[in-house]
């Protein structure tokens, strides 16, 4: 399996210069990144920030969480088709939601290939304590992308005295008590931070999405032993608790060849007819999902 670091954190947090860092430190271990790189805009990503000979995926005028999920989907079967790599660093944009990044992610078509590390958010420190200035919509997204971290880089320390790096370290830790917090200066941090980033997958049981087994965010991966009543089914989402937040899959229901392209997210539900056998998996992404339980026996965990 792949690992992946997904690196998440709002506009001009310094996630770029991250990855460059992580990309040079991988580099002298032996051990060769890919990168998949997330725009919402039309301009590319500055090629010198990746070196030459690193396979490099770039996803313009979109983000992974809305519009550019199935094209992230793509991306992913290229790079594990074509490229020959350990680990994959994923840039998301300002934008992005860390739980809907982790969706794109989470396809079930090569679920079984990709290690999910977990989250690094990138939290500039200096934005953080004008945080009062952006829009309601806006210091929410930011508040989420610290609250789903694995790991919080509290970055441009240097532009902050004493007092208010130790107000910051504060506050971030009041958000996500179980995220480490490393403090940062253009984004520099050893490699050797992310040795404790774990997460355990086993056979039949839940599949954390998460790097510590403290965290609540995780996934699972379904298999349907056989055909199913959609009305059965989606009588059973709609009787989900909040905490889940994206399901994606192919789901085979009674009457028909082929299972059906099923997508969930915030209480929509929607489906897609297949031509073609694809495996009868889903995913669920969400909160304190191994204590979920799945309809009917047709459901191996």
């Amino acid at each position: 399996m792949k690992d992946v670091y997904l690196l998440s954190g709002f506009l001009g947090s310094g996630k770029t210069s991250l990855l460059t860092n992580l990309i040079s430190q991988f580099k002298n271990e032996g051990i060769k990144p890919a990168v998949i790189m997330n725009e919402l805009g039309k301009l590319a990503f500055d090629s010198r920030a990746v070196e030459e000979g690193i396979p490099l995926k770039e996803m313009l005028e979109g983000c992974i969480c809305c519009t550019g999920s199935e094209k992230m989907e793509a991306q992913l079967q290229m790079l594990l088709a074509g490229e020959d790599f350990d680990v994959l660093l994923i840039e998301t944009t300002g934008a992005a939601h860390p739980v809907e990044a982790l969706d794109a992610v989470f396809s079930p078509i090569f679920a079984n290939q990709l290690n999910i590390k977990g989250i690094i958010t990138v939290a500039d420190c200096k934005r953080w304590l004008e945080r009062d200035k952006l829009s309601p919509r806006t210091r929410m997204l930011f508040l989420e992308q610290i609250k789903h971290a694995h790991l919080i880089v509290a970055n441009k320390v240097d532009l902050l005295t004493d007092d208010e790096i130790a107000t910051v370290s504060m506050e971030l830790q009041g958000i996500n008590g179980d995220a480490p917090i490393i403090q940062a200066s253009n984004s520099k941090i050893s490699i050797k931070a992310l040795a404790n980033l774990e997460a355990t997958f086993h056979e039949k049981e839940v599949k954390e999405a998460a790097i510590g087994k403290q965290l609540s965010l995780s996934s699972r991966l379904h298999t349907f032993n056989g055909p199913i009543d959609q009305e059965a089914f989606e009588d059973w989402v709609r009787g989900l608790p909040d905490s889940v937040y994206r399901m994606k899959g192919y789901v085979p229901l009674k009457g028909h060849k082929y299972p059906y392209l099923f997508q969930y997210a915030y209480g929509m539900i929607q489906w897609l007819p297949e031509y073609m056998k694809m495996e009868p998996q889903l995913v669920i992404i969400g909160e304190q999902i191994n204590k979920l339980e799945i309809i009917g026996d047709s459901v191996n965990d």
